[in-house]
């Protein structure tokens, strides 16, 4: 935020005719997006924004129209991809969009020849080249930029911390844009403490369909099954097999066990031209089955395909499982993914976790959940150092959220205002109960939410949510929302203390006209306003003895407290005389 960056200029005709030039009608979450990119580039310090979308939901025509705008004020722009496959896949998309333009684009990865490389690096170090894509090749040394202006980096959790540190570097001002449908837990937490800007593109694409989920034990006849059935409606499928020296092995079996599929093989071991030759015919639909490694798993979009079967599911990583479950289900028809793990292995902990995120997130625009989950999971790393993941061993992580975003607030000179504690302590008995909230990670979250209420339709919304799952609220409950509400109401009126003293109930701090303190003290016979240190102590109500006397009539000490607050704070001071009569 501290250091100069390039502020781009306002968009110029050619970048409208760009945008109305795209065949498929942009979502609301899509135009916001890129509205938030451009307004970002238009500033005159760095852009580093994440853009949060699931897999098929149209960020790549976000980064499309991000770098032509940079590419309109003169810059170079970097497209960072993880797989060569991808780096076809956009570089066929971006020649296609700026076809009508004089936008030079070039691709970069180990399917150029040498002298095709150093075409493209002499074309960047001269300025020719306006758009390259590529994998980490475009992080090694000869890398040469005349004028970089804007770095985008697709599928980011494939990318190490060292590899988006190594391009800032390149150059320190400039803009970045990152994307990803499951951001890793570091990428994710900086969003939310604020230090990175974040969209989400939650929006689905036109019929789209959630994809059907199983994950369950290996079973070669339901393996068998699942792929007759997709032959069955002319479709492909996915068998991804992460082991490169039993691949053939793996392909060998399914061809026993569905004798009339087209079965095919993929790795990253292959040459460029036979893994090219292998994707083409299955694009082209001559083999029905590609077992392959996870050199799909990013940005590959082959709409014919909807069947993914995934062996060894239980050692694959949470955003692997819902990118490769993203392979499926991008045209019309219904997709189904199966995440398979070996029935006489018992899972670890870790491993369980995720597949029974996979399994409860199979809805459209899951990413982010499932995102959230593995920040949960795997805790959120080193913000300034290279850990992307790992938890904050001594200070809890709310706390550490909300110190860091204090932090950053400070330094962007926004003033954050904290709603001032209110010590309610008075003789009731408010709590959820164990056998009425058996969970304790639910109770925790409940009382949390509570904490934190700033209004009554907070504290409405947890009273819908504890009576929709649990049922009738027990007195203890009743009493715990009551001390809410009686806080939130002290809250509104600036007052931060209502305690029991002996026999009186003190509200601090509270200033009285001398009006309002004579009327107080003829309607509540006792009760003691000090103006020195703004404190009023009124007796308590007479139903109500002293602590550890007898059973307590909870409610009414809320009620009596509520109603003298509101009418004495709220100048009616005369309303407080019902209070006292009750």
């Amino acid at each position: 935020m501290a250091a100069p960056g390039h502020a781009f200029g306002p968009d110029t005709p050619w970048q409208r005719e760009l945008e109305d030039a795209f065949p498929f009608r942009e979502t609301p979450d899509q135009l916001s997006a890129i509205e938030e990119v451009k307004a970002d580039m238009r500033k005159p310090v760095p852009m580093d924004r994440v853009i949060c979308g699931d897999v098929g939901y149209g960020k790549t025509e976000i980064a499309v129209r991000a770098a032509f705008k940079a590419v309109q004020d003169g810059k170079q722009v970097a497209v960072l991809v993880p797989t060569t496959l991808l780096v076809q896949q956009h570089f066929q998309t971006f020649s296609e969009r700026y076809a009508a333009f004089p936008v030079n684009v070039r691709a970069m990865s180990r399917f150029n020849s040498a002298s095709e490389q150093k075409a493209v690096l002499d074309g960047l170090s001269e300025g020719t080249v306006d758009v390259v894509i590529g994998t980490h090749r475009l992080l090694s040394s000869a890398s040469r930029f005349k004028d970089l202006g804007l770095v985008i980096v697709d599928e980011e959790q494939r990318f190490g911390v060292e590899h988006k540190e190594y391009l800032k570097k390149m150059r320190t001002a400039v803009d970045v844009l990152t994307m990803s449908a499951t951001p890793i837990p570091r990428t994710l937490e900086m969003s939310i403490t604020g230090i990175r800007e974040l969209s989400t593109i939650d929006t689905p694409p036109e019929e789209r369909h959630p994809i059907l989920t199983f994950v369950g034990p290996s079973d070669n006849r339901q393996v068998a099954a699942a792929i007759r059935r997709e032959l069955l409606r002319e479709g492909q499928v996915f068998f991804i097999h992460n082991r490169v020296e039993s691949i053939d092995a793996a392909a060998a079996r399914l061809r026993d066990l569905v004798p009339e599929a087209r079965v095919a093989t993929a790795h990253g071991q292959m040459g460029e031209d036979a893994l090219e030759q292998v994707m083409v015919s299955f694009w082209e639909k001559k083999f029905d089955v590609l077992v392959c490694t996870t050199i799909v798993e990013s940005g590959l979009d082959i709409s014919n395909a909807n069947t993914l079967i995934v062996e060894r599911a239980d050692v694959f990583g949470l955003s692997q499982l819902h990118q490769l479950r993203g392979r499926v289900g991008r045209g019309r028809e219904r997709a189904y993914a199966y995440f398979l793990y070996p029935p006489d292995k018992p899972l670890t902990e870790t491993a369980h976790d995720r597949l029974a995120t996979i399994a409860q997130h199979s809805d459209l625009g899951a990413g982010m959940a499932v995102a959230m989950k593995d920040l949960e999971i795997r805790g959120a790393g080193n913000l300034l150092g290279g850990e992307q993941s790992g938890h904050i061993a001594s200070v809890g992580f709310d706390l550490y959220v909300r110190m860091v975003g204090e932090a950053v607030a400070n330094f962007k000179g926004t003033v954050v205002e904290e709603p001032p504690e209110v010590k309610v302590e008075l003789p009731v008995n408010a709590s959820l109960p164990h056998d009425y909230v058996p969970s304790e990670r639910l109770r925790l979250d409940a009382y949390r939410r509570l904490a934190a209420a700033v209004s009554d339709d907070d504290i409405a919304e947890v009273r819908a949510e504890l009576l929709d799952r649990y049922g009738t609220l027990p007195e203890p409950a009743e009493n715990l929302l009551a001390v809410a509400s009686l806080r939130v109401l002290a809250r509104r009126h600036g007052v931060t203390e209502i305690t029991v003293a002996g026999r009186q109930i003190r509200f601090a701090p509270l200033e009285l006209r001398e009006s309002q303190t004579m009327r107080l003290q003829r309607l509540y016979k006792g009760a003691v306003v000090k103006p020195t240190v703004r404190t009023v102590l009124v007796p308590a109500p007479t139903e109500t003895p002293r602590i550890g006397a007898r059973p307590l009539r909870d409610r009414a000490v809320l009620t009596w407290a509520a109603q003298l607050l509101a009418a004495v704070a709220g100048d009616s001071v005369a309303a407080a005389a019902t209070a006292a009569s009750r």
